[in-house]
Formats: C-alpha cells, sequence, structure tokens
C-alpha cells in the first residue's frame, strides 16, 4: 500500500476520485433496495402487532366460554335449589317456614334470570369477537403474504447486489487508507451533507457538475494543474479536472465489470 506522504497533489486528486467513484458505485446499489428494507421491516412489525392482537382475542373469546359454561352449571345449582324447597314446602309446619322457603325460591328464579342475562350478553360479545377475529385473521393472511412476496423480491435483489457491494467496500476502504486523514475527513464531511453524496466532483461546462456557479478560467487552470487540492466556492465539494476524471472513470469502469 502506497506511503500517503509519498503522493503527490496529482495521485492525490484520482486516489479521492476513485473513492467518490466506489462510494457513488455503493449508493447506486442501495438506492436500488430503496425503500424495500424498511418496508420489510413495518410489515414485519405488523404481522407481530396482529398476530399479538389475535392471540388476545382468541384467549378472551375462550374465556367468555368458559365463563358461560360457570354461568350455565350455576343455573343447574339454582334449579336444583329450587326443586329441593319446592319439596321442602311439601313438609312445612307453618306458613313462616313456607314463606322463608317461597322467598328462597324467588331468590334463586332471580338468580337464574340474572345467570341467562350474562349469558345472552357474552353470546353478543363472541359474536361481535368472532367478527372481529375474522376479520383480523384476513387482514393478517394478507399481510403475510405481501411480506413473503417484499421479502422475496429483497432477497434476490440482496443476492444480485450482496457481492458487488462487499467487494466495493473492501475497496473503499483500501482506497482510503491511501489518503491523508485531513483528505479523507473533508471527504466524508463533504459527503454527508451533501444530498447526492458526491464530495468530489469534475468541471463540467466551466462549473463543477451539478451546479450553475460558473469557475473562472484561471482557477480551472489551476485545477487541470493538478498542484493544488481546489473545492467549490459554493458547494465546497472538491473539483477534479474533466480529463482526469475521464480517465479515472475509465480506470474504475473496468475494475467494476471484473466484480
Amino acid at each position: 500500500m502506497a506511503n500517503t506522504k509519498e503522493l503527490s497533489v496529482e495521485e492525490k486528486l484520482r486516489a479521492l476520485y476513485d473513492l467518490q467513484l466506489i462510494d457513488s458505485r455503493i449508493d447506486e446499489i442501495r438506492n436500488v433496495r430503496g425503500e424495500l428494507p424498511l418496508e420489510v421491516e413495518d410489515l414485519e412489525d405488523e404481522v407481530a402487532g396482529l398476530t399479538t392482537r389475535l392471540d388476545k382475542l382468541k384467549t378472551d373469546l375462550e374465556s367468555i366460554e368458559e365463563q358461560i359454561k360457570g354461568k350455565k352449571n350455576a343455573i343447574d345449582d339454582h334449579k336444583a335449589a329450587i326443586k329441593k324447597y319446592t319439596e321442602q314446602q311439601k313438609n312445612v309446619r307453618n306458613n313462616r317456614e313456607f314463606n322463608s322457603l317461597t322467598k328462597e325460591v324467588e331468590f334463586q328464579e332471580l338468580e337464574i334470570q340474572l345467570a341467562e342475562k350474562h349469558i345472552k350478553e357474552m353470546r353478543a360479545s363472541i359474536e361481535h369477537k368472532s367478527e372481529v377475529v375474522n376479520q383480523s385473521t384476513e387482514r393478517l393472511d394478507m399481510k403475510k403474504s405481501h411480506l413473503e412476496h417484499k421479502k422475496s423480491e429483497l432477497n434476490d435483489i440482496m443476492s444480485e447486489t450482496e457481492k458487488e457491494e462487499g467487494v466495493l467496500k473492501k475497496k473503499s476502504a483500501e482506497y482510503e487508507v491511501q489518503i491523508e486523514e485531513r483528505l479523507i475527513k473533508a471527504y466524508k464531511r463533504i459527503r454527508g451533507s451533501v444530498r447526492n453524496g458526491l464530495a468530489v466532483v469534475s468541471i463540467e461546462r466551466g462549473a463543477s457538475a451539478g451546479s450553475f456557479f460558473t469557475i473562472p478560467p484561471q482557477t480551472q487552470m489551476e485545477i487541470a494543474s493538478r498542484k493544488k487540492i481546489i473545492t467549490d466556492e459554493h458547494s465546497g465539494r472538491i473539483l477534479v479536472d474533466t480529463a482526469l476524471a475521464e480517465e479515472e472513470k475509465e480506470k474504475m469502469e473496468q475494475l467494476f465489470s471484473k466484480i
């Protein structure tokens, strides 16, 4: 690996522009994936949320069914009590005992009515929750299907691009160590501050690529001389001349074609 102190300004510019071309290629690969990883993540969260909700609804339904069983058993107990008190009424010795048993029968009948009312309410709740379960199951199936489709789509793209991205990341690291730390820090700072990630750009039609601000002829000559690192006064990006840019693009295209 070349010693950074031995690099001429031109070699530094070439290394920086090569690094930019590699990193831009990585950006392109990631742009192909776009929002897919986030879409997959969001869908996974939705599926997990719906599954949890469905499980809770099913648990609620089971609990209500158990409560209905409990109420039905209670009704049977109340009916047994009514039968017992009615039989006892046949053997009473006075009106006070008879009235007392009549009150017990009436109480048991009220308990039966209340239990039947609760059962009716719980059956209505089951009906409503069952409808929600059906709707949620339908929605969950749809989301699962959508998730599988998106995962497949992402896996296809990943299998196509993962190897290339891995090789390019190694190349990027290799080029980074050839360049002095001060320049790398500046390069990364600029890359992070511009939307398209271009920290090193060539001169196009008398302006820096992607800019409408004309660069003075004297500055253009200085850039073409490759004697010092020059930045665009408007965007802060590092500038290289067109000829150097074309040479490096051709070189890097050959490298990319072998990956």
